[in-house]
């Protein structure tokens, strides 16, 4: 089946990068390689791509930068920031961490299963892409737009990468409701396959950092059970 979704492939080994544009195009992507961190900054302002496919070891500068400076940057009418998958021989629990904490949504380690890649990938872009129902959401004083894909707090815009979007969505929309991690990883990573579940705590754990920095907190943890975004008391 094909798609017109598009896929940026930032890698700087020339077989490794023809080799991926070639298997993910026959899996049906537009599909753009670049070799540098700068060329994915140019080619993210110039082509909007559905997905980045990001290598982290690259000549210029290193892939979590390139997501730390893509997340920073404001968006333009009618795109939100594209997710990114980071594809990487650097495996450490630090490396992971410091991925996910640049904004990444996915990390997928080196030596890498292809049939698992383009699974991984599609994950990522059903859990971000053709969602847009015009309503907005609001607990407190947090707000979410979910069809301009905008969240503020007070008042004060909270930028988000794709998946703490979703996350915040599902709370939100779930409100005074404990949902499992096994609820969450299923309603927004929609894996088809067995999940780390620890990475629901790690993007809870982002979400406090952006949206629970005053009074009074939003997202609580049960013990035992899972997380809930509770109202707050009058």
């Amino acid at each position: 089946m094909t798609t017109t979704q598009r896929l940026l492939l930032v890698e700087d080994e020339p077989t490794l990068r023809e080799l991926l544009s070639a298997s993910l195009r026959l899996a049906g992507f537009h599909v753009v390689p670049v070799e540098t961190g700068a060329q994915a900054l140019d080619s993210v302002r110039e082509r909007h791509p559905d997905l980045i496919v990001l290598d982290v070891m690259l000549p210029d500068i290193d892939g979590f930068e390139v997501a730390r400076r893509l997340r920073e940057r404001p968006t333009t009418p009618g795109h939100a920031h594209p997710p990114i998958l980071f594809l990487t021989a650097r495996d450490a629990a630090e490396d992971r961490i410091n991925g996910l904490r640049a904004g990444g949504d996915d990390y997928v380690t080196k030596p890498f299963n292809l049939e698992e890649l383009v699974l991984r990938i599609q994950a990522v872009l059903r859990r971000t892409s053709g969602r847009r129902p015009d309503n907005r959401l609001a607990v407190g004083d947090l707000e979410l737009d979910v069809d301009s894909h905008q969240v503020s707090r007070g008042g004060v815009p909270v930028p988000l990468s794709p998946t703490e979007f979703d996350l915040l969505r599902v709370l939100m929309e779930n409100a005074g409701q404990v949902l499992s991690r096994e609820q969450l990883l299923e309603r927004v990573w929609h894996y088809d396959f067995g999940g780390d579940d620890s990475i629901v705590a790690s993007y809870i754990s982002y979400l406090r950092r952006k949206v629970d920095t005053g009074e009074p907190k939003l997202i609580h943890t049960v013990r035992g059970t899972g997380y809930v975004l509770r109202r707050p008391r009058p």
